[in-house]
Formats: structure tokens, C-alpha cells, sequence
């Protein structure tokens, strides 16, 4: 015996401006029949939360799926797969497209390589489906925009809960943030970690899904930003601050990067704030208040 629920959507063209859409979503559980071999003209993201079965490639080749995990279901590439007959699985399933899936595939959210990931948990991911099953309801006026929204979390979520992803990161990218104002070559940053520049930039690439220099110069712009925005520095004290000795160098390069110049930022943005910003990220659910005095 099995259990299924699922809801299929058909978003306008203009709702696929946004980047991702949800085709539709699925939850299911107990001795599923088997799944293809098929071949579909969109993504799916198929979350498998308990049991096992299995996964048939392309080639032949079959291997085993025992949750948690993930089955990408890829465009354009057959799959053929499904669930232990003897024991089931619990399955919850997205369908979605859009050209912001070129985007994630070239971050590495979306791996087309590795149908098959083993993940450390699903709790996140089951929260990301339920928010569409939820915004499934018939007659929703915000149906196609909430449910989009839900799929870029739940993309995130997917990144997060792999099992080859430490709960605070990967180890690489938490020294490279540690070190990034620190005025470093990629060379010098890999040999820190007893890396070759080849080594770290693939490791970055897998990580974070750009290079090692692109992914520093993100943090130190972010930092410079902040500076800007939050103090009366000089610019070329801004720019020291987060690892570049030339001022005019660094100017170029925010500029270019940011689209407008670091004057012009903090024209744009500046907040002084005496004693400066607070570090401690504000818990969103229970935001500060000001208190109100008595008229």
C-alpha cells in the first residue's frame, strides 16, 4: 500500500520572469511503484526522508538510494528509480524550471553529475515542501509567487542539508573569510592551507561555485561597504581595511564592481552611527522594540 498527494501548477510567462517557477509538488510514502524510465523537460527535486530503494543511470548502471537523500531528476536525461517493494519510502517531490536553474547549476546547487546525494538531514527541506503544499490551496491569489519563492529556499535548504557539508560550512571558505582582508594572493592563501592554487580553486569552485578571488573580493566589498556606509573613514583607510594598499586600485575596482564609486556609495548610503554597528545578528522573532514613554 502506498499514499500519494500531489498538485501540478501552470504558471503564466510572465510569472517565469522571475526566474524560477514551481511546476508542482508531491508527497508520498509507502511502496511506491517505480518512476520511468522516463524523460522530463524540467527539474525535479526528489527528497527521500526514510527508507531505501534504488537508482538506475542512463548507462545501466544501478545504484543504491537510502535516506535521507536526493534524486535530481535532470532535463533531457532519462531516470529510472524507486523505492525498496518490501519497505517503502517517504518521498516528498518538486517540479520546477526556469532560467535561474543555469544560474544554480553553475553555483553548484544543482548538480547534474550526481543524481544521487546522500543527505545529513531534511527537517529544512520538508519545511521548504510543506510551504508550497500549504500555498497549494485552491483559489490562492499568490500561488505562483509563493511557490517560486519557496523553491529558491528550498535550493538552499538541498545546499545546506548535503552530508558532505559541515553544520557550519565548508572548511576551506571558513579560512578564506577568516583571512580575507588580509592583503593575499590566491597563491598564498592555498599554500596557507597546504594547497596548490589549482587545488583551492577547485575546492572554492565545488564550495561556493566561483573562484577563490571572486568569492574574497565578495566578502571584502561587502566589509567595505559597511565601512562606508557606517563611518567617516578616508577612502584609502576603507580600502586598507579590507586588504588593498592602493587606494586608486581599490577605488576601480569598486567601482566597477558595485556600479557606482565608494564616494558615491556613501553619498548614497551613509549611516553614521556613533560607536558603530552592531555585530549581534537581531533575532527576527523576537525583534528589539522601543520602549514607549508615558504622554
Amino acid at each position: 500500500m502506498y499514499h500519494t498527494w500531489m498538485r501540478y501548477f501552470t504558471p503564466s510567462p510572465t510569472h517565469h520572469k522571475l526566474g524560477l517557477v514551481c511546476l508542482g509538488v508531491g508527497l508520498q510514502h509507502g511502496a511506491l511503484p517505480a518512476v520511468g524510465p522516463r524523460t522530463l523537460d524540467h527539474h525535479v527535486a526528489v527528497v527521500v526522508s526514510a527508507g531505501a530503494g534504488w537508482y538506475r543511470h542512463p548507462d545501466g548502471r544501478r545504484v543504491a538510494v537510502t535516506a535521507p537523500a536526493l534524486i535530481w531528476l535532470i532535463p533531457g536525461v532519462p531516470h529510472h528509480y524507486g523505492p525498496d517493494p518490501a519497505t517503502g519510502w517517504d518521498e516528498s517531490f518538486v517540479d520546477f524550471t526556469g532560467p535561474a536553474t543555469t544560474t544554480y547549476t553553475e553555483l553548484g546547487y544543482i548538480e547534474p553529475d550526481r543524481p544521487v546525494v546522500p543527505l545529513a538531514d531534511t527537517a529544512a527541506t520538508r519545511a521548504a515542501v510543506g510551504r508550497i503544499a500549504r500555498a497549494a490551496r485552491r483559489g490562492n491569489p499568490f500561488l505562483e509567487v509563493e511557490t517560486g519563492a519557496a523553491v529558491h529556499e528550498l535550493l538552499v535548504a538541498l545546499r545546506r542539508a548535503r552530508a558532505d557539508v559541515g553544520a557550519d560550512g565548508d572548511p576551506v571558505l571558513q579560512a578564506l573569510a577568516r583571512d580575507a582582508f588580509q592583503p593575499l594572493s590566491v597563491a598564498e592563501h592555498a599554500s596557507r592551507h597546504g594547497m596548490t592554487p589549482a587545488e583551492l580553486r577547485a575546492a572554492v569552485r565545488r564550495a561556493a561555485g566561483c573562484s577563490p578571488k571572486d568569492y574574497l573580493l565578495g566578502i571584502r566589498l561587502g566589509r567595505a561597504k559597511e565601512l562606508l556606509a557606517a563611518t567617516e573613514l578616508p577612502v584609502a583607510a576603507v580600502a586598507r581595511r579590507v586588504g588593498y594598499d592602493d587606494p586608486a586600485y581599490f577605488s576601480r575596482l569598486f567601482t566597477r564592481r558595485v556600479g557606482t564609486a565608494p564616494v558615491r556609495f556613501r553619498d548614497q548610503q551613509g549611516r553614521t552611527v556613533h560607536g558603530g554597528w552592531s555585530h549581534r545578528i537581531p533575532d527576527p522573532e523576537h525583534p528589539p522594540t522601543i520602549a514607549t514613554r508615558p504622554t
